[in-house]
């Protein structure tokens, strides 16, 4: 996979920690590593896949613990509560870390004040789906159908950064999709299989997957450019122009971490993720790591944040 050329095409840049570093964090204890969405979403597999190297390289078992529900807010307020010392982190994905900040309402934290950055994770992107046998076969397709049937085309929304995908084709089609709430997509993708829901936006690993079954037909992926795993995939924004939405994972701790530890856990992270077997297993997902130290972090979580916000204000989604 051409990391860099995927990066560049979603205005990203890789930064290296610096080497060196590699000792225990607290010698023998287990790191519990929360993550906020179900198994079997790509936040999920893109933990799985780095944490047995960080591990090794730490020198102590970190254990994988999925807490989903209310946005993510559940995990990240597990972690805000937890001690500074390292044994509890976070693997966030977008909308805990940034969208939430334009989606919730009363929003118990601040990722910017309340969490430690320490690490990139993954970046990839989504794809809006139907199942295989629709008569909808492009994303031109399902636009022209929403336009005869107003308020009554359904896509499955299983977070926040969804739901602002919808809404973005929403304006920029002048169109009007029936948003139908889900806590998790294997939920959506069953309903969109069994014919509850016309469409739904999936990550890319579960896309390929479906689509190599035959089970699925993808319209178009939410990345600026198309996906190296999938280059015959379009972009969404080959029909609607300057739609963009990548989707990111970063590793966090709570406020307090001391810079000692948080750049200790960082280059374990960081060197776990130029392993040969971490890149092609992420790769298997359309998924690429993210190598960011602390500081590139929390600069990008900060645009994200400002970015989204912004999206939502001139989207007027109100808060929740």
């Amino acid at each position: 996979m051409k990391t860099r050329t995927f990066l560049k095409a979603l205005g990203l840049t890789l930064a290296w920690p610096a080497s060196g570093g590699f000792a225990q964090v607290l010698t023998g204890r287990p790191i519990r590593m929360i993550v906020p969405l179900p198994a079997g979403t790509s936040n999920d597999f893109a933990t799985r896949v780095t944490v047995p190297g960080m591990s090794q390289i730490l020198g102590q078992p970190v254990l994988v613990e999925n807490k989903p529900g209310a946005s993510g807010s559940i995990a990240v307020m597990e972690v805000v509560r937890a001690a500074p010392d390292g044994l509890t982190l976070l693997c966030g994905s977008l909308s805990p870390l940034a969208t939430n900040m334009a989606f919730v309402k009363n929003l118990p934290y601040d990722p910017r004040r309340d969490l430690t950055p320490i690490a990139g994770t993954s970046l990839t992107n989504h794809v809006l789906v139907v199942k295989a046998e629709s008569p909808i076969r492009t994303f031109a397709d399902f636009i022209a159908y929403a336009k005869q049937n107003p308020g009554r085309v359904s896509v499955g929304s299983s977070t926040s950064i969804v739901q602002l995908q919808i809404a973005t084709i929403n304006k920029l089609a002048g169109i009007n999709l029936l948003t139908v709430p889900y806590k998790g997509t294997p939920a959506s993708i069953t309903d969109v299989l069994g014919g509850v829901l016309d469409a739904t936006f999936t990550d890319q690993g579960n896309a390929l997957a479906m689509v190599k079954g035959g089970k699925l037909r993808p319209l178009g992926v939410s990345s600026l450019k198309r996906n190296p795993s999938a280059p015959s995939w379009p972009a969404i924004s080959e029909t609607l122009a300057g739609f963009d939405f990548a989707s990111w994972n970063a590793f966090m701790g709570p406020a307090g971490m001391s810079p000692e530890l948080v750049n200790r856990i960082s280059a374990a992270v960081a060197k776990a993720q130029m392993q040969p077997e971490v890149v092609q297993q992420l790769a298997t997902t359309g998924t690429i790591p993210l190598i960011m130290g602390p500081d590139e972090v929390k600069a990008f979580m900060a645009a994200e944040i400002a970015k989204w916000v912004r999206l939502a204000r001139e989207a007027n989604i109100q808060p929740e």
